[in-house]
């Protein structure tokens, strides 16, 4: 029986893991400038969390979760985004009460969802994100979009595009909502099942469709920015002075909705505009989300954060032909002639890692060409040769290999041999 990795995930190979460990410390490196501190939080939670925060009438809940039941008889998700569980954290712990608000804060890890693979879309996926919650500043919204633009743009890509809308706050949405059912309600026969369910539950997500997005009907749709009540307008068009105050260029697309139920003021996306990116161009998301401390019993507590997939990143990358940077060469390769001389190869080995030194030996008892090959693929800088007169000798033979001299050197006097040789 041959076993394959499950539909809609992959093995991230060691070629391709080191570009990730790249991105990742780019992405550790902007979070520690901005201030914001990791959070790793389980990959499962209980259902009725992404219930109350995500949305029952979204495609997320509906169609995507992964559910089961545990031993306990309890119905447990795997985590489909991130935003629940650093809230639920956020509230089980007290992060309120910290000194220090909005509390800034990052994850990266593996959601899932069960969705049509496409690419750089997978059932399993990892995710980097940000969240601040406690404050209800604008200007903290436009730090949360300048550090996924920062994110990107240390990581090389330049074909960026920053698209803005504001969904404003429960009072305008209210209005909106009534405006949407009597804009779609005439002809919502000619819609989809989905969307004919959403009418009169939320008929916002109508205009998140994918499959009715060509309908004539949404790009005549109510704009949700002609329905914002004077304090939302205000909100947003001091996010919009924010950025530009730190020169950040956006579009603004009153039909940008989201996923997800819990956005309300600033909903925000970035995507890529290279032409070899492909058709679906979005590259991260995000918003605000006042109200979701108060959904699963904590207090008020504003939020905003996004998330952003690690696996589109990397196509973008590759779409804008970014070169990564090689793996770093192997500092020393040992090369034994026989059991004895592999025995001390072997003790050599460890004295050059504990001293930090990068260092491989083979272990499939070839012939010295063979090694030799092999330090030479592993562009490594000196080769130890050890046979039966150097065991006998306390000595080992040193080679530099760019520029191919030799020389004998006591055992005791190795390491400083070596890392004169490096340097």
């Amino acid at each position: 029986m041959k076993f394959k990795v499950p539909r809609g995930t992959q093995d991230i190979l060691p070629s391709e893991s080191w570009k990730w460990q790249q991105v990742e410390a780019i992405i550790r490196d902007v979070c520690e400038l901005y201030r914001y501190k990791e959070i790793r939080t389980p990959m499962f939670e209980q259902t009725e969390l992404f219930q109350r925060t995500v949305g029952d009438t979204t495609d997320i809940v509906q169609k995507e979760m992964y559910t089961f039941t545990d031993r306990g008889n309890r119905s447990m998700t795997l985590r489909p985004e991130g935003t629940a569980s650093v809230v639920r954290s956020y509230v089980e712990h007290k992060m309120f009460g910290y000194p220090d608000q909005p509390v800034k804060l990052y994850y990266s890890g593996p959601m899932f969802r069960y969705e049509r693979q496409q690419a750089g879309r997978y059932r399993q996926f990892v995710q980097f994100g940000v969240e601040a919650i406690g404050s209800a500043d604008p200007a903290i919204d436009a730090e949360v979009i300048s550090l996924a633009l920062d994110v990107y743009r240390r990581a090389g890509l330049k074909d960026l595009k920053l698209v803005l809308n504001s969904l404003g706050d429960g009072e305008s949405r209210k209005a909106h909502r009534e405006a949407l059912i009597a804009h779609f309600a005439p002809h919502i026969g000619e819609f989809c099942t989905d969307c004919q369910s959403r009418l009169n539950k939320n008929p916002l997500r109508i205009l998140d469709c994918k499959v009715d997005r060509d309908h004539p009907l949404m790009a005549s749709a109510p704009s949700l920015t002609d329905y914002l009540n004077e304090e939302s307008a205000a909100y947003f068009e001091n996010v919009k002075r924010y950025l530009d105050a730190i020169g950040i260029s956006y579009e603004l697309d009153p039909n940008l909705v989201r996923g997800l139920d819990y956005y309300n003021h600033t909903a925000f996306e970035i995507m890529s505009t290279s032409q070899g990116f492909g058709a679906i161009t979005t590259l991260c998301g995000g918003g605000r989300y006042n109200g979701v401390s108060e959904d699963i019993g904590g207090p008020h507590a504003p939020g905003i954060g996004f998330a952003m997939s690690i696996e589109r990143l990397l196509l973008a990358l590759e779409a804008e032909e970014k070169t990564f940077v090689d793996e770093p060469d192997l500092d020393v390769y040992i090369v034994s002639l026989d059991e004895e001389a592999h025995r001390k190869g072997f003790t050599v080995l460890n004295d050059l890692r504990n001293a930090g030194i990068r260092a491989d030996m083979d272990y499939m008892d070839r012939k010295m060409k063979a090694q030799m090959k092999s330090a030479d693929r592993f562009n490594a800088k000196t080769v130890i040769v050890i046979g039966e007169d150097e065991v006998k000798e306390n000595v080992v033979q040193l080679k530099n290999m760019e520029d191919g001299t030799q020389q004998k050197v006591k055992d005791s006097l190795l390491l400083e041999k070596i890392k004169e040789q490096l340097k």
